[in-house]
C-alpha cells in the first residue's frame, strides 16, 4: 500500500498541474479519486472561512488555511493590483482552493484570477513532475518556464504556474497573465509561505 501512495502524489501532480495552469480551471475536481484517501487522513480539516470577505459571485470566503499561504495583499503588491481592481474571492467546495478575481478592462472576470491550491500528503515531491512544462527555480519556488507542446504553449501564454513543497503540504498557484506578468509572478513567488 505504501508504494501506491508514493506513486500517487507525483501522478496527481502530473494530472493536477496542467489543470491548474489551464485558463479558468478549478481544482475542485482535479484530485484523482485514488489520491484522496491517501491525502485526506494526513490533512486536518480546513478552518472555517471567516465570512468577512468580499466574495466573487455566489462564491464563499476562502479558508484562512489557504489564504495564509498567499494573501490577496501579496498579489496587490507583486502584480500591481489594488482593492479597486479586486472583485472578490471564491473558495472551492473542498476549501483547499481559493481564487482571487480581478477586474481587467475588456476581459472576463472568470479568467482574470490568481488561484491558490494547498495539497497535503505524506510524500511531497521537492519539485513538480509535469510532462507538459519545464520549470525554473525562483528562490524556494518552482515557476513554469517553457511549454513542451503547442497545446501547453497556449496554456503558458494565459497563465503562469508556481509550485512550492513544504513539510506535509505543497502549494500550487496559477496566475492569469492578464493580472500578473511573468516577471510579477516571479516577485509573487517570494510571498508564498
Amino acid at each position: 500500500m505504501k508504494l501506491i501512495r508514493i506513486l500517487a502524489v507525483p501522478s496527481v501532480l502530473a494530472v493536477a498541474l496542467p489543470l491548474l495552469l489551464a485558463e479558468g480551471a478549478t481544482l475542485a475536481a482535479a484530485p484523482a479519486p485514488a489520491a484522496k484517501p491517501a491525502a485526506t487522513p494526513a490533512a486536518p480539516p480546513p478552518a472555517a472561512a471567516t465570512g468577512n470577505c468580499k466574495t466573487f459571485g455566489a462564491g464563499k470566503c476562502c479558508s484562512p488555511d489557504v489564504t495564509m499561504h498567499l494573501a490577496k495583499e501579496a498579489v496587490y503588491a507583486a502584480c500591481g493590483e489594488s482593492e479597486a481592481t479586486f472583485i472578490g474571492e471564491a473558495a472551492s467546495k473542498d476549501m483547499f482552493t481559493c481564487k482571487y478575481h480581478f477586474s481587467v478592462p475588456g476581459e472576463n472576470s472568470e479568467d482574470t484570477t490568481v488561484q491558490v491550491y494547498v495539497g497535503t500528503g505524506k510524500e511531497i515531491p521537492d519539485k513538480p513532475t509535469d510532462p507538459f512544462f519545464s520549470y525554473k527555480k525562483v528562490g524556494k519556488v518552482w515557476m513554469t518556464d517553457k511549454a513542451k507542446s503547442p497545446k501547453a504553449a497556449t496554456m503558458s501564454d494565459a497563465t503562469t504556474g508556481l509550485y512550492m513543497a513544504s513539510k506535509g503540504y505543497y502549494l500550487m498557484v496559477s496566475a492569469s497573465t492578464k493580472v500578473c506578468t511573468k516577471n510579477e509572478v516571479a516577485a509573487l513567488a517570494k510571498s508564498l509561505k
